[in-house]
């Protein structure tokens, strides 16, 4: 039974992971790069950290349903899923805050602002690379120009999680998050983390007599991932490029780590439990790019009067971005309904990113 489970809840959890995962590599194949490495990772991070923040803090979340652990040999399964809402002051940037070595704007004088991932669907403002022609003063190139992508108007990001809890003696409990490398898109997904919690309302008398429980709470998970990607050189450009002919090996990884401490109290009668939780999270979440990458450049051997390709022009591998996509003070309250070994809960955390979580599972006491 437990076995089938696990298989029905990882097909019901890789879709949602892919929805997350491909909006995010639709936005790695666009010009970011051909603006150069330095200049494309830092428009790129700016772009799609309301994303990684929005997943980062459900993925963060849904650890807990109960401060009542099992007593030893009781386990529970779970599937929740969690909506990381991006706030609206991260629904848009401002490209003039930032000191790009190449990128210009257009027109520096009219709108600077532009969405993020998660803002409006409409184009940013006209950004390019113009580099003048070695041994030919004032003749200028313009390497690539492009509008900031626009947002996808979406603002909620699902984080699916499967998750195991187990009884220990001395009132404790483990919690086991997992899922093996899973094929995605050419890819692959995978997810390990584990938790535990302890009571501490059987030192306190006075809970005694009472259906209120209290435990401490930590817990740690890591995402990975690898997705393939695509970014070629323009097809209406000189090409002048003969070791790296190839440019089909590219991918795009990322790593999601997470960590949370809280103290967690709940009321369990027969049939609901209400619960609140209050504690300290962080969520760090690395990306890079690995393969070839080609970039435009300027050669007068080639041509003075357009972009070229050459093997000067290419990159072998995009150094990470590290997004610590938030720390600070988290606030949960929550319910659960207990339908004998089935149960039915949802909670709402308070933090720098709101996340609504919701889920089913089994459970034996």
């Amino acid at each position: 039974m437990i076995r089938n489970l696990r298989k029905t809840l990882i097909l019901i959890m890789v879709p949602l992971l892919v929805f997350t995962c491909q909006k995010t590599k639709a936005q790695v194949e666009t010009d970011f790069f051909k603006a150069g490495i330095n200049d494309g990772m830092m428009l790129m991070e700016a772009y799609i950290t309301p994303y990684v923040n929005a997943f980062g803090a459900g993925f963060n979340s849904a650890w807990y349903n109960t401060a009542r652990t099992h007593k030893p040999g009781g386990f529970d399964v779970t599937l929740s899923v969690s909506a990381g809402f991006v706030p609206n002051n991260a629904k848009e940037f401002d490209l003039a805050d930032y000191d790009f070595s190449r990128l210009e704007l257009v027109n520096p004088s009219g709108i600077t602002t532009t969405p993020t991932i998660a803002g409006s669907k409409e184009d940013g403002p006209m950004l390019h690379v113009v580099e003048e022609v070695p041994g030919y003063p004032g003749n200028e190139i313009e390497l690539v120009s492009f509008n900031s992508p626009r947002g996808t108007g979406f603002g909620i990001i699902p984080a699916p999680m499967l998750q195991a809890g187990i009884g220990l003696p001395l009132s404790s409990e483990i919690k086991i998050r997992y899922i093996p490398s899973t094929p995605i898109d050419e890819g692959f997904l995978k997810l390990m983390g584990g938790g535990i919690m302890k009571s501490i309302s059987e030192h306190i008398k006075a809970l005694n007599l009472l259906p209120i429980n209290i435990s401490a709470f930590a817990g740690y998970n890591k995402l990975s991932g690898t997705l393939p990607v695509s970014i070629q050189p323009d097809t209406d450009v000189n090409y002048d490029i003969y070791t790296f002919s190839d440019f089909n090996d590219q991918s795009f990884n990322i790593d999601v780590t997470s960590w949370n401490v809280s103290l967690v109290g709940s009321v369990d009668i027969p049939l609901v439990t209400g619960f609140a939780g209050i504690g300290y999270g962080k969520t760090v979440t690395t990306m890079d790019l690995d393969g070839y990458i080609p970039l435009p450049t300027v050669d007068p051997a080639i041509s003075t009067t357009e972009p070229v390709y050459t093997d000067d022009g290419v990159v072998e591998k995009v150094d990470e971005i590290k997004t610590e996509n938030y720390s600070g003070l988290r606030i949960n309250i929550g319910g659960k309904l207990k339908l004998g070994v089935f149960t039915i809960h949802a909670d709402y955390t308070y933090a720098n990113y709101n996340v609504l979580t919701a889920g089913i599972g089994v459970s034996f006491r």
